[in-house]
């Protein structure tokens, strides 16, 4: 578990009106405010639907949202075979640490959409596309005035087709039209006392598998239970890529020295879990590694994610 039990029981969450500075080398930064920007974008809305994972972004959106004791919160948490249920668990104790949030729980089936279990590279718009249209449904449903969602400006730097289908819903990401990325982030939430302010990042499951292997509920679950098991023995962003027989383990280079001390125990138990090999990815730990070997990777997504922030007209902001 990430947290212990004590750390839930006397965590105080202390809401500050710092500002961030933008560095002068990141112009969009510096144009954008940081976090009184955030704070400017969010001031219309006043009734919020907002994609909560319990990750470092959406729990810091989260807080900065809860400044404003008038405004209204419905927070999202979305469950399915391609996360962990210990995900969800920590997204549920996260909840709670606002409690004038009325926190949600839905399940998604992301392997009976059509052409996501071939794993195309477009796998991510699927699963997104899903996601908002429940999130655009709650919207409507209950009148509130919009959805969003937790993206930074660091995504802009990565191949990422789900921002596509937030743009076609019409849900927005606060955040990256801010421009605060995912340092300044974690300083900020710090600052708040957010417990998620060094959380690991974390990816569904999906994005284990090259595109073009097939995703299936085996393979996740034997890629859940190896990545706990290296989760109790480091801290830091783990990931273990599904190749076939082989399981690929990338961790931050620091950590190699410990994973090589403790390599006779990870080999056997991903043995267990019908991996014939384990290697370690001497490159290390980076975000979406297997976009590698796609040319949209290279070329980031920053044309398709520019149009999501607060210069279009929106629900709820002219």
């Amino acid at each position: 578990m990430y947290f212990g039990p004590q750390t839930w029981r006397t965590l105080k969450v202390q809401l500050t009106r710092r500002e961030n500075a933008p560095s002068s080398a990141q112009t969009f930064r510096k144009r954008s405010g940081g976090l009184g920007r955030l704070r400017q974008i969010l001031k219309p809305w006043r009734k919020v639907v907002l994609a909560f994972s319990g990750g470092v972004d959406s729990t810091f959106l989260l807080s900065v949202l809860c400044e404003d004791p008038a405004r209204e919160v419905l927070a999202v948490t979305a469950r399915s075979q391609t996360y962990p249920q210990s995900q969800a668990e920590e997204a549920r104790r996260l909840a709670r640490l606002f409690p004038k949030v009325r926190h949600r729980e839905i399940e998604t089936d992301e392997l009976s959409l059509a052409g996501f279990r071939n794993n195309p590279p477009d796998r991510c718009y699927l699963c997104k596309k899903e996601l908002f249209s429940t999130l655009e449904a709650i919207r409507q449903e209950e009148g509130f005035d919009v959805v969003l969602d937790g993206s930074n400006l660091d995504d802009l730097g990565d191949y990422r087709p789900g921002r596509r289908a937030l743009q076609e819903l019409g849900a927005r990401s606060p955040l990256l039209e801010a421009g605060l990325g995912k340092k300044a982030i974690r300083r900020l939430s710090r600052a708040r006392g957010l417990p998620t302010w060094n959380k690991p990042s974390f990816a569904c499951l999906s994005s284990r598998f090259p595109y073009g292997t097939p995703i299936t509920e085996e393979a996740l679950a034997r890629l859940d239970r190896c990545e706990a098991f290296l989760s109790k023995k480091f801290h830091g962003p783990i990931r273990v890529r599904f190749h076939g027989a082989v399981a690929r383990i990338e961790l931050d280079p620091s950590l190699f020295p410990a994973c090589l001390k403790a390599r006779g125990s990870i080999v056997s138990y991903f043995r267990k879990q019908g991996f014939s090999y384990v290697t370690l990815d001497l490159a290390g730990y980076r975000t979406g590694s297997m976009n590698e070997v796609l040319p949209q990777a290279r070329k980031g997504s920053a044309a398709e994610s520019i149009g999501a922030r607060g210069t279009q007209t929106t629900r709820g902001q002219a």
